[in-house]
């Protein structure tokens, strides 16, 4: 029986899954990408384009898939799991690499005694409640001793002495320290930058400044062995123009002009808002109030009567 016909349609249908091409693919596990540099086949892709794409992405991801089989493997409950190697491909990177930081002083310290760096976790096991809780933060074990309900007090206690806030007092020192020794160590960092560093930076600021005035530091008092700063000049409009300049000038002041006044325009004010009633208040009584001044008034009325009857009296 001839099934040679049958092994023929069979190996059509299930291709191999060697990627034999002129020029072998680049294949980067590292980062999962492949590089195809192989001319592109005029004919095939002039023919059939998606069929020509499709075949140029199986080829890649064939390669990729049989770089991956080759790689170690380790076992996790999800089944085994390649390990990548580090990437070949080298790619170019928006800002320059970071200066490392200088080691702190307990880091110092540390690689002297040859002391090693231990992570704690953020789970910390409480034997009394026999479960895991925060080792700080909220409900945090460092925050144990606020929240009991019993506590030993020390023999020599003043008799106004809380625990509480003792343990509480005690525990924000810890933290301010910390914070402190951070800022120690940014501090001491700063100044392990080299002089030129420190000298660019004073001469940017000292242009920066200079900028600030009308003049532009042109007539400031310049200082000892200080160089010429470059600045930005002033720009001046030439005073003979063409025609067409200067009609385009005259346009757009009339335009801004124009803008500022219906900008201005506002509706005139009620005589409510001209007048400020407290200040009026204020200044006519002298400071003495609305009160005052109205019983000068009153008290200016009555005299004024008793005057009037009395002069006719008289006569």
């Amino acid at each position: 029986m001839d099934v040679s016909n049958l092994l023929a349609s069979h190996a059509a249908k299930y291709q191999t899954t060697d990627v034999d091409k002129e020029t072998p693919i680049e294949v980067d596990a590292g980062f999962l990408t492949v590089t195809d540099l192989n001319p592109i086949d005029e004919e095939s892709y002039k023919a059939n384009l998606e069929e020509h794409l499709q075949s140029l992405a199986r080829d890649g991801a064939q390669a990729l898939v049989a770089a991956l089989f080759k790689l170690p493997t380790t076992q996790s409950p999800d089944g085994p799991l390649a390990q990548l190697p580090k990437p070949t491909t080298t790619l170019p990177r928006a800002k320059p690499l970071p200066k490392p930081k200088p080691p702190t002083k307990w880091e110092r310290f540390a690689a002297a005694k040859g002391i090693q760096k231990k992570v704690r976790d953020r789970k910390e096991w409480d034997e009394e409640r026999q479960e895991w809780v925060n080792r700080w933060g909220r409900d945090g074990k460092n925050k144990q001793k606020e929240v009991q309900w019993i506590t030993e007090v020390p023999l020599n206690a003043d008799a106004d002495f809380d625990p509480v806030k003792a343990a509480r007092d005690e525990r924000k020192a810890r933290v301010a320290k910390n914070e402190r020794q951070r800022l120690q160590n940014e501090a001491r960092a700063q100044g392990s930058t080299s002089r030129e560093e420190r000298k660019q930076d004073i001469e940017r600021t000292l242009a920066t400044s200079r900028g600030s005035t009308a003049s532009m530091g042109r007539f400031d008092r310049k200082l000892e062995g200080e160089k010429k700063m470059k600045g930005v000049k002033r720009k001046f409009e030439p005073t003979e123009r063409s025609l067409d300049q200067e009609k385009q000038a005259s346009l757009a002041l009339l335009s801004k002009m124009d803008s500022d006044s219906k900008k201005m325009r506002r509706e005139p004010a009620s005589e409510e808002n001209v007048l400020n009633v407290r200040k009026a208040v204020r200044f006519a009584s002298k400071g003495r109030g609305g009160l005052a001044l109205g019983r000068d008034a009153a008290g200016g009325k009555s005299r004024s009567g008793r005057g009037g009857r009395g002069g006719k009296g008289r006569r």
